[in-house]
């Protein structure tokens, strides 16, 4: 079926809606949900010292709520006409902030403008998203052989970014991105073989990763170095394109006694104290001692590890409630990918939804021990202005897919 593509005029006229563009309420409420309860709690996660981060991620979500209006009112086709521009911009950014960038904490993530910051990798995420979809819904796959040029187009498009950010080093933004594209390919319907290729390509790069762990080990315990004090001595020594804080978070994960556990292995710790001491019905909202006394980080109990605070403060029904929420959310983004009249929405949606349940999963998973330290954050509840930002824009998105998935001639 030929897909219409609007004029800019009609593509703005954002006030004209009709029948077909009817508005799906239940996922703006879960989202209205969930960033409520993220003010709360980076509010609750600091009121020890009274910080006002809770203030100003009261100032994104507004800014989000602009975007994620004006993203679901614009038809989603609009962005086959102007995805070059966006993705080019996204990589220009991403250049920029290896030259001009803000250091933080080791990492040149951030580009300072004006009075606040921009991590270009989130909206680069989108631009991965957006790039992703219109290359699979241009080109026909089948075969491993007959897709050969469809996935050489996608490698790079998606390899270039990655890269970037890589070089930041910003791995959790990366760890992403690589099961969103997979989803996008699989409902591409491409060969099974390609599939059970690149699990044994993973299986090959999680082997790597093992023994250069190993080495790292010898290399530590050999020259007597304190995996803490340090860190970087390995790194010359590798080609695997890891720091050693990162190599670190591994160790801390898979053997716990071999890291200093007052250093590396600490917020972890904490974490894992702090949902379980919740019982229930937890502690009480700011009543949560972790966070309080300072036992679990401050610098990341309102961001990475805001979930502990939850579940320490709100016990077992705060936590499935939180759960229950992004459940709602995903299942809906799965029921909409289903509803799109076009491949192209169907790979929107598809992709928003998995890059959202690798968010959920991971960060969870960490803050209860399952999976190694990432840093990766909760979407609409963890502190964080790009990132918020970013999420507004996705499920705006997913919002025009709804709305116009019956709009075409």
């Amino acid at each position: 079926m030929a897909v219409n593509l609007r004029t800019p005029l009609e593509v703005f006229s954002v006030f004209k809606l009709t029948t077909r563009e009817r508005w799906d309420i239940g996922t703006p409420l879960v989202i209205a949900t969930l960033s409520v309860i993220g003010v709360a709690f980076i509010y609750s996660a600091q009121y020890s010292v009274a910080a006002s981060s809770w203030k100003m991620q009261i100032v994104w979500l507004v800014a989000g709520i602009l975007i994620y209006v004006a993203t679901s009112l614009v038809d989603y086709r609009f962005w086959l006409r102007v995805i070059h521009w966006f993705y080019g911009g996204c990589i220009l950014l991403l250049l920029l902030v290896l030259f001009f960038g803000v250091e933080r904490y080791g990492a040149q993530r951030w580009l300072s403008l004006g009075g606040f910051s921009l991590q270009p990798s989130e909206p680069a995420k989108a631009a991965v998203l957006l790039v992703a979809a219109t290359i699979l819904m241009r080109e026909k796959v089948g075969t491993v052989a007959q897709s050969l040029g469809v996935l050489g187009k996608l490698a790079l498009a998606v390899g270039i970014p990655m890269v970037l950010i890589l070089l930041q080093p910003d791995l959790k933004s990366v760890i992403v991105l690589p099961p969103m594209v997979f989803s996008m390919l699989y409902v591409s319907r491409l060969s099974t073989r390609f599939f059970v290729g690149a699990l044994a390509a993973f299986m090959v790069v999680m082997g790597t990763v093992a023994w250069d762990a190993s080495r790292y080990i010898k290399f530590m315990e050999e020259n007597d170095y304190s995996y803490v004090r340090d860190r970087g001595k390995y790194e010359p020594h590798s080609w695997v394109p890891f720091k050693d804080y990162q190599r670190n978070r591994i160790i801390s994960f898979t053997n716990p006694d071999k890291i200093d556990p007052m250093g590396i292995s600490w917020n972890q710790r904490q974490s894992l104290i702090s949902v379980g001491s919740g019982g229930l019905l937890g502690k009480g909202w700011t009543e949560g001692t972790q966070a309080q006394l300072g036992y679990l980080p401050r610098a990341v109990a309102h961001n990475d590890f805001i979930f502990s605070v939850i579940a320490e403060e709100k016990g077992l029904l705060g936590s499935l409630t939180v759960l229950s929420l992004f459940g709602l959310m995903l299942f809906n983004g799965i029921r909409i990918a289903g509803l799109a009249r076009d491949r192209f929405g169907t790979l929107i949606a598809l992709g928003v939804t998995v890059l959202f349940s690798v968010h959920v999963f991971v960060n969870i998973a960490m803050t209860i021990g399952l999976v190694p330290i990432t840093g990766i954050p909760l979407p609409f509840i963890s502190y964080g202005g790009s990132f918020l930002l970013s999420c507004c824009l996705l499920q705006g998105l997913v919002q025009s897919v709804y709305r116009f998935r019956k709009d075409f001639t």
